[in-house]
């Protein structure tokens, strides 16, 4: 895994292509960032449209991009470290982020951008802060 930032690293996920259609791996229990398994869920975010900010206290976070194109930015509190990054299917890769960072998301590509996240815990409402875009724990201008 590299580090990103402190918190949240990012790993090649594999992507292999077939004439009849792709497959997209999103967790192994070997890959290092595999912290057990809680749920999978998929969410959506339409172009141009931006999610977030949340940060969880307890979950862990394996995030891969099989369609469309999302632009993450991540913030670490602690170390007052920010970083984004583009995920898609050309750019396919597994985000982590750990407990304690916030975290947005922007859809970048035309339609609807689909990410899985494989967490460590099932969702749990009272373990995550949330912000709205008008109160973000960092600036960052999406543009």
């Amino acid at each position: 895994m590299d580090v990103l930032i402190k918190g949240v690293y990012w790993s090649e996920a594999k992507h292999i292509a077939t004439p009849s259609g792709d497959i997209f791996h999103i967790m192994r229990k070997d890959v290092e960032s595999y912290n057990g398994f809680g749920e999978v869920y998929i969410s959506t975010v339409k172009q141009g449209a931006i999610k977030g900010w949340k940060k969880h206290t307890r979950m862990r976070l394996n995030i891969v991009v099989p369609s469309g194109s999302i632009r993450f930015v991540v913030y670490n509190p602690e170390t007052k470290e920010k970083a984004a990054i583009l995920i898609s299917p050309e750019n396919y890769k597994r985000l982590t982020v750990e407990p304690g960072i916030w975290m947005a998301f922007r859809g970048e590509s035309p339609g609807t951008s689909f990410l899985v996240n494989f967490a460590d815990i099932p969702h749990d409402p009272s373990e995550a802060e949330s912000l709205g875009l008008d109160q973000p724990p960092v600036d960052h201008d999406w543009q």
